[in-house]
């Protein structure tokens, strides 16, 4: 997957539509999605493991509360020297397999009621964009816009960030620069502290709406 904000569908909105942005973990799903594949891809025993060792990053966590500092810890864990097109495929495979446990009911019918209407719709998350994208793909997302990490001169996944942890002021960062300062936000959907900011500039705005459950 390339690193800049990825379109994931063959509809070509007009650039002058009004935005609507969902977040994607906990609010199109029931949990975070990024964990789950972790877990998945990792198998019992390595997770088990990893998360061992991940130890003091958690304990560092409950006092500095930067969950971009452990979400990179966990990618230099389980993922660390896996290539770009491995993790490709292996998303694609978990959402092939996961899609219908983890999206939640209610929030699909919100989307695809919104896909119906002249409107730029997009995913705004913190998960790395590269776990999303089969599911943005699948529903037809114009753009996806998600925590996006380096990768090496040969394609491997470093654990570095290419630009900072795509929660909170990042939302809206990184909005701004896919549809430039002026854009309108016509609806905004998530269900944390970290979702406030997009959801403030929202003409409607949907916080912690969905409750539905595969």
């Amino acid at each position: 997957m390339a690193q800049e904000d990825t379109a994931t569908a063959a509809r070509k909105p007009a650039p002058d539509e009004p935005v609507v942005a969902f977040d994607f973990d906990g609010t199109l799903t029931v949990r975070d999605s990024f964990s789950a594949f972790l877990r998945w891809r990792a198998g019992p025993l390595r997770w088990w493991l990893g998360c061992l060792r991940l130890a003091p990053a958690g304990v560092a966590y409950a006092f500095n509360r930067d969950r971009g500092r452990i979400k990179a810890a966990a990618v230099r864990e389980f993922l660390k020297g896996a290539t770009r097109e491995r993790l490709d495929a292996d998303a694609r495979t978990f959402a092939e397999q996961y899609s219908r446990g983890l999206l939640r009911p209610d929030a699909v019918e919100v989307w695809t009621r919104w896909r119906n209407e002249p409107v730029q719709l997009v995913i705004v998350t913190a998960s790395p964009d590269f776990v999303v994208a089969p599911f943005a793909r699948d529903l037809g997302a114009d753009q996806l816009i998600g925590t996006q990490f380096v990768f090496d001169a040969q394609d491997r996944i470093t654990g570095a960030y290419v630009s900072p942890n795509c929660r909170g002021p990042e939302k809206v960062v990184r909005m701004k620069q896919a549809f430039g300062d002026e854009f309108r936000l016509k609806a905004a959907y998530g269900d944390t502290a970290g979702d406030r900011e997009m959801i403030a500039m929202a003409e409607t705005s949907g916080y912690q709406v969905f409750k539905g459950k595969p």
